[in-house]
């Protein structure tokens, strides 16, 4: 039986079909219809493990993830221009469709941070922060108000949208600044920041994440926090998945699953205080990540069902 028989990679197949057949993937009434299904399809808890479906779907994955991405920025920037056109941007976030997605996201991670970090952070970066930077935003004005963020894209316009948004906030004005650069050139700027966010669609497949995340181990300071969006289940159709085994010169943490509407799982990891040695051959791994407990669905912080998996040590025998 073929991996495409599932019912579910039946329905998430259709839908990339015809969303590829799209002329503009921009904001319209079939776009927005369309990509609202493919939510839809993959937001419910599934079981599937798309590591393990066949190449030919893994494929298809692959190029949904980058068309979801590239769809992400065309919604981001569309709104951005709409939110720059008021006089106080800042008061009408509502406009936008997730915009309470992302204050239940940014709540949650927020609170994870909280656990795994014992002062207020001073510095933060967010890396891929685009043209509608709604994590800085909502983290800023409601659970950070004295932390300074540095935004981070590759895109100038993106920055340039997205800095229009503060000009009339004389508070955030003051604590955001937007780099425009790629993070893999930035360097010793890196052991300024406390924790570093990593935005689900930098480095869209395995390989280019892996880079970025070798990258940040290289030259985040010892003890820094490194917070990741992952994917589990159906939704992994929508983000690409972090493997913890993949975070090579961290710590691995934690990681939630979020089983309502909030789509990307939090990944948090800390920077090893000692260096490490031979990361390529595997050594200087402290935590074995692939060893997880994993406990069952709970409410936490009241922002719906999560499932935690936890990293443990190994038993030295």
């Amino acid at each position: 039986m073929g991996c495409q028989d599932e019912p579910l990679v039946q329905k998430v197949w259709e839908l990339y079909e015809q969303i590829s057949s799209l002329e503009s993937l921009k904001p319209s009434k079939d776009v927005n219809m369309i990509f609202t299904k493919l939510v839809l399809t993959c937001t419910p808890p599934n079981p599937i493990d798309v590591t393990k479906l066949c190449k030919k779907v893994q494929e298809m994955r692959s190029k949904l993830i980058r068309l979801c991405g590239e769809a992400e920025g065309h919604l981001e920037s569309h709104y951005s221009t709409i939110l720059g056109s008021y006089e106080n941007p800042l008061d009408h976030l509502n406009i936008f469709p997730y915009y309470s997605n992302y204050l239940k996201l940014s709540l949650l991670e927020f609170n994870i941070l909280s656990q795994h970090y014992t002062h207020v952070p001073s510095k933060i970066a967010f890396v891929g922060s685009g043209p509608l930077p709604l994590t800085s935003i909502v983290l800023a004005s409601k659970h950070l108000t004295n932390t300074t963020f540095h935004n981070y894209d590759i895109d100038p316009l993106a920055n340039s949208q997205a800095i229009g948004l503060f000009s009339s906030d004389s508070d955030l004005s003051k604590r955001m600044f937007f780099h425009t650069n790629d993070i893999m050139n930035v360097t010793n700027d890196l052991k300024d920041y406390e924790v570093v966010f990593l935005a689900a669609l930098v480095g869209m497949d395995k390989e280019d994440k892996v880079k970025v995340v070798d990258h940040l181990a290289k030259y985040m300071a010892p003890g820094a926090l490194l917070m990741l969006r992952s994917a589990h289940g159906a939704r992994a159709f929508l983000y690409p998945v972090i493997d913890p085994r993949d975070l090579r010169g961290f710590e691995f943490l934690s990681v939630f699953h979020p089983t309502d509407e909030i789509i990307n799982s939090v990944v948090i990891a800390r920077k090893y205080a000692m260096p490490t040695h031979s990361l390529e051959k595997g050594l200087g791994l402290i935590i074995l990540p692939n060893k997880c407990a994993e406990i069952q669905a709970f409410n936490h912080f009241n922002q719906g069902n999560m499932i935690e998996e936890l990293a443990i040590e190994d038993k030295l025998s």
